[in-house]
């Protein structure tokens, strides 16, 4: 489930679709770096959750895992959480 949705964010439409699921506070950060247009908040998205699952240790996996048995809507959750660790913090944070 988890593969497809990471495989699904390669299209624009779907990953752009997560900005409604995404609280202020990272949806900010999201802006922050990939700016207003859409094309590139997409590639950030895609790009952030693809370095999240090439580099992500052991710990990090099992940190996941156990997000997404806490959650109602793990996939959604799991993405939360990736996009949490892989984007900059905000100077605030």
């Amino acid at each position: 489930m988890l593969g497809n949705l990471i495989a699904a964010l390669e299209r624009p439409e779907v990953a752009l679709g997560l900005l409604p699921a995404l609280d202020e506070a990272l949806r900010a950060r999201l802006l922050a770096v990939a700016g207003p247009d859409e094309d590139d908040r997409a590639r950030m998205i895609c790009s952030s959750v693809h370095g999240f699952v090439e580099a992500a240790s052991d710990d990090e996996w099992m940190q996941l895992v156990g997000i997404m048995n806490r959650s109602d809507e793990p996939g959604l959750a799991a993405l939360r959480a990736i996009l949490h660790h892989a984007l900059p913090k905000a100077p605030q944070e």
